[in-house]
């Protein structure tokens, strides 16, 4: 099959993918083989090829928003049967025995494996994927619109979940969310947002982004470093920007909660106790995302309409749209849709 590789991670400039011959994989015990139709392209894709992320897989394939078709069953998969649409995300598997998974906290795992960082991902023809952790999709949302929903919607839900704001008791107002970068993940994450009732304040750069965030109903719209109108009670930085972090910190409202979305991020400045940090002010990372996680939010999706803005490229310029990503040329989300 073709695929892209990875072959020597570095500015995207140098070109560190390559398209490439590679042998077809195999569906494992339990696994499934999925004919890639469409495959997210993510800020870690970009991550994993520039070599930010360390190499876990020498010469691996990227991409962990795919969608596809199931065309064969290994040994002992259940669940879906060929011909079945199916979702492949970043979590690709883990042990299952530690006490992380069975306290439900899977994306923990010490032995936790990725789609596109371990095993080769969907920037290719074909990818496997154990049954247990493949995503049944929806029959009325078209290939490319749900490909970006199976990690930028995903992670966006998880660190939506981690402010806490989710559960917070009802206190006379809307919630008051800052969302700090505003491309696919973030998108996504204010859709859901304003569904519930929240009230989205969005700090980025862009004409493009902000005037995206503008038409999704954000209540205003800022430069990234810009202080919004009103104290937040939390807020989530997307853009992989350590110095974002006193910035959104300085937003807060007393006992307001910081989430940092995204695998990478740049050091983050010295922090100021008084003015960033003091009257219970608290940050939280984000670490992958469960199977619960995913379901919960696709269900959300469905429920609210939560659609991705989408800018399609052909498999083969799968290069072309990382270097797009990096550049900031397009809002929303790319996805490489493979031929037909």
């Amino acid at each position: 099959m073709r695929a892209w590789s990875v072959t020597e991670p570095g500015p995207i400039a140098s070109r560190p993918l390559q398209l490439v011959d590679k042998p077809d994989p195999r569906p494992g015990p339990g696994e499934l083989l999925v004919r890639v139709r469409a495959c997210g392209v993510c800020r870690t894709d970009l991550h994993v090829a520039e070599g930010d992320l360390p190499v876990h897989r020498e010469g691996v394939t990227p991409g962990h928003e795919v969608v596809g078709e199931v065309v064969e069953l290994g040994p002992g998969a259940q669940g879906f049967a060929p011909g079945d649409r199916v979702g492949v995300a970043w979590l690709h598997r883990t042990d299952g025995t530690c006490d992380r998974c069975r306290r439900g906290a899977e994306n923990l795992c010490a032995a936790s494996v990725y789609t596109g960082w371990d095993v080769d991902g969907g920037y290719a023809e074909f990818v496997t994927v154990p049954g247990a952790f493949a995503y049944s999709l929806p029959d009325d949302v078209d290939d490319v619109s749900i490909a970006p929903l199976l990690c930028a919607g995903i992670i966006g839900y998880r660190a939506l979940r981690r402010t806490g704001l989710l559960d917070a008791p009802e206190s006379g107002r809307p919630r008051r969310l800052g969302l700090y970068g505003f491309g696919g993940s973030a998108h996504l994450c204010a859709q859901v947002a304003i569904a519930l009732g929240m009230e989205v304040h969005v700090m980025t750069r862009g004409e493009q982004s902000r005037r995206l965030a503008a038409e999704l109903g954000a209540a205003s719209v800022g430069g990234a470093y810009d202080a919004p109108p009103v104290l937040l009670d939390a807020a989530i930085t997307f853009a992989p920007v350590g110095e974002l972090v006193p910035v959104a910190m300085r937003a807060l409202d007393r006992g307001g909660v910081l989430s940092i979305a995204g695998i990478h991020l740049s050091d983050i400045p010295t922090i100021n106790y008084e003015r960033e940090l003091f009257y219970e002010k608290e940050i939280r990372s984000v670490t992958a995302n469960t199977r619960e996680d995913g379901r919960e939010f696709l269900e959300l999706a469905a429920r609210h309409g939560v659609r991705a803005t989408t800018h399609e490229y052909p498999m083969s310029e799968a290069d072309a749209a990382l270097a797009d990503l990096e550049a900031g040329r397009f809002d929303g989300a790319a996805v490489l849709v493979a031929p037909r």
